[in-house]
């Protein structure tokens, strides 16, 4: 779901996930596989799961939560449509898994960059939005690092590494297996309560793209 204004991509110099050779790619998982990471933690981040059983495939997020992040996961048609799953968040940090489907393939038969970015931008916002107030992209980078396949469980962690004033600056690997896939770098904005009502063409009145 894309949130920033802003947003570029810079693969110069790598292999790119759209783009790159099909043979660049390490072992990949088996579907409905587990990413194998500690479970409630990021790094040391503490995060709230969200459901008992990570490796289901129906909804991850209840029905009327109070969790600001689980409510705005809920009516997230855009990444919930493209089979993702929320599996933890809180203080900054957040888990999301997207298994790749034979749609999301490029011409090249590897997973196309657009939706690789889309899971890391997913997470992006679950960590950004994990602490309450409403905040949105002011811009992203992306590194293609191995190209994905068809039935391939990718989990992407995002992590908080600054906050200063509204702004934030907030890391995402894409991983399948342990291997690195795509590195993520991303850039939050707070909005002010007075602001978080958008304009009609999606902009609050500081021009940082309110959609979330």
């Amino acid at each position: 779901m894309s949130r920033g204004s802003d947003t570029k991509a810079d693969t110069a110099d790598k292999p790119s996930a759209g783009t790159g050779d099909a043979r660049a790619g390490t072992g990949r998982v088996p579907a409905g596989a587990t990413d194998g990471g500690p479970t409630g933690t990021s790094g040391g981040v503490p995060m709230r799961t969200t459901h008992a059983d990570p490796t289901r495939t129906t909804d991850a997020v209840p029905t009327g939560t109070t969790d600001p992040v689980g409510a705005m996961f809920a009516a997230d048609t855009a990444s919930r449509g493209l089979g993702m799953e929320l599996l933890a968040s809180g203080d900054g940090a957040a888990r999301v898994r997207m298994t790749v489907t034979a749609a999301m393939l490029n011409g090249h038969g590897t997973a196309h960059g657009g939706f690789l970015f889309t899971l890391a931008d997913t997470a992006f916002a679950c960590a950004c939005n994990s602490r309450g107030p409403v905040t949105v992209a002011a811009g992203a980078d992306v590194d293609f690092v191995a190209p994905a396949f068809e039935g391939d469980v990718l989990v992407a962690v995002a992590r908080e590494r600054v906050r200063y004033g509204r702004s934030g600056l907030y890391d995402v690997r894409i991983e399948r297996d342990g291997h690195v896939v795509v590195e993520f770098r991303g850039r939050s904005r707070a909005l002010r309560a007075d602001t978080e009502g958008a304009d009609k063409d999606g902009a609050d009145r500081e021009g940082v793209e309110t959609r979330a």
